[in-house]
């Protein structure tokens, strides 16, 4: 086999064999074991303290996880498919997002999204995370398999840095580097506790499951502490002991039945499993327009039932149905924490609105200068909040100051996001967003009846609606999907 050599192009034979139907690495993507595999992989990239850092400060991971699913899981089918300008499109617009997160962490260390040894240690986490998943579901992969899939790995990495000299060129040389790094500079981040202890803990429901708190809050109870000690027993010896994550007895008994059950529900018929149908499904609210959604509306009646039965049966305390207040407005505190603060960390700052026109732009597939454009208008807009809600001059909006200044959100510049999002949205230019302009920015969620005889949204009333969602807090059917739903 003809490994990717450290100054060659991407388009090698590893590369080659990345970007088609056959390749190993495509072929995992509806493996159930890969959602814990990813898991795994997620925790050694967050322990490592520029990772770590970068998604502390800038990530929607806590507040947004199925939504942050959902787009990393299109960006590698994306990366990894055989069509090649769509391929190059998403590498410069992973790019173009990573060039725009760097900062300091707490102990004052600068993290680049850019650094191309970070890049590469988060390619080297899905690789080895790739192999030790087979190994943990008793199937291990022979060692020309093994090199096989190391060269597809540096053919992603090749296209996304332009080389791949960064990883070892062999796997020979692949596992004393990624031993170094665990040994050497992996550490117990917050970012890693915060996915091990917290996210699976709190997880929020996704919007197929609105409305019934009471069976998720039962399923996630069961579910998030078996994931948390499963991931811990799936982890390299040495850092776990290095960080001190305790291992329970029995985990990894647990950890290998739990990779060996997912492994058989690959024999279930084909096309159950899906990944991209399995996303779809979950981020399909009941009652959007989708011809499914008929039937997961009469699904939801059935589990619903179903919650009612578990509150009868079990000590679990009442949560606040989501899906109960159906009025046009929200609480100021509600829209803060749903809409405002995308990364949950309590106040709202410009990782904040970055994520939001970085959702935005995601959706619409933009390129350049228009993404550009975008983000300046977002970057005006945060100026203006913080010069208008930053009354202690801290560099962030806190809940209270914003509750305390509410109608200042709609000033000027929130007037120019708006007007910014409709000329990227407005794809023929024609001062109108028809139906199918419409759908590419809310192809989830869907549910509006374009009003008027040509069946358009005028830029008046486009401009409207988004004041009157981001300023006047009104419940919207689109936007709730695109900003606030987990």
């Amino acid at each position: 086999m003809t490994e990717t050599g450290a100054d060659e192009p991407q388009h090698t034979t590893g590369a080659d064999r990345l970007f088609g139907l056959g390749s190993r690495f495509r072929g995992f993507f509806n493996d159930p074991r890969w959602a814990l595999a990813i898991i795994r992989a997620t925790v050694l990239e967050a322990a490592h303290p520029q990772i770590g850092a970068a998604l502390a400060d800038n990530s929607t991971f806590v507040t947004h996880p199925w939504r942050r699913l959902r787009n990393t899981v299109t960006s590698l089918q994306r990366m990894s498919g055989p069509d090649e300008e769509a391929r190059r499109k998403e590498a410069a617009r992973l790019n173009r997002l990573h060039a725009r997160i760097s900062g300091t962490d707490a102990r004052d260390r600068r993290y680049d999204a850019m650094d191309p040894q970070v890049r590469a240690w988060v390619v080297a986490t899905l690789f080895e995370s790739s192999v030790a998943m087979c190994r943990f579901g008793g199937q291990p992969l022979e060692q020309d398999a093994i090199e096989e899939l190391y060269g597809e790995f540096r053919g992603y990495l090749a296209a996304l840095d332009g080389d791949a000299r960064h990883l070892p060129p062999t796997v020979h040389e692949f596992w004393p580097y990624y031993e170094r790094v665990v040994e050497e500079e992996l550490e117990h981040t917050e970012a890693m506790r915060v996915i091990l202890y917290r996210l699976f803990d709190h997880l929020p429901a996704p919007p197929l499951l609105h409305g019934l708190p009471t069976l998720w809050a039962a399923g996630r109870a069961l579910a998030g502490p078996v994931i948390g000690v499963i991931t811990v027993a799936s982890l390299p010896e040495p850092f776990r002991r290095r960080a001190g994550l305790p291992e329970v007895p029995g985990a990894r008994t647990l950890m290998q039945s739990a990779y060996l059950g997912a492994g058989l529900a690959r024999f279930l018929p084909e096309g159950w499993l899906r990944t991209e149908t399995v996303l779809d499904l979950l981020a399909l609210s009941p009652d959007s327009d989708d011809p499914r959604a008929r039937t997961l509306r009469a699904l939801r009646d059935r589990m619903r039932r179903a919650g009612a039965l578990v509150r009868l049966i079990t000590p679990l305390p009442p949560e606040p149905d989501p899906g109960a207040d159906t009025g046009p407005q929200r609480g100021a505190e509600e829209f803060f924490a749903t809409v405002l603060d995308q990364t949950g960390d309590g106040y709202v700052d410009w990782p904040d609105l970055a994520a939001m026109a970085r959702e935005l732009a995601g959706r619409l597939d933009l390129d350049e200068p228009a993404e550009t454009r975008l983000y300046d208008a977002f970057a005006d807009w945060w100026r203006e909040l913080q010069t208008a809600l930053d009354t202690d001059g801290d560099g962030r909006v806190s809940c209270r100051e914003y509750t305390e200044a509410v109608p200042s959100l709609a000033g000027p510049a929130l007037i120019r996001v708006a007007e910014v999002l409709f000329d990227v949205t407005d794809a023929n230019g024609d001062q109108r967003i028809d139906a199918a302009e419409y759908r590419a920015l809310f192809r989830r969620g869907f549910h509006r009846d374009l009003t008027g005889t040509d069946d358009a949204y005028p830029r008046g009333a486009f401009v409207r609606d988004f004041l009157s969602f981001m300023s006047g807090r009104a419940r919207s059917t689109p936007y709730d999907p695109l900003l606030a739903d987990a």
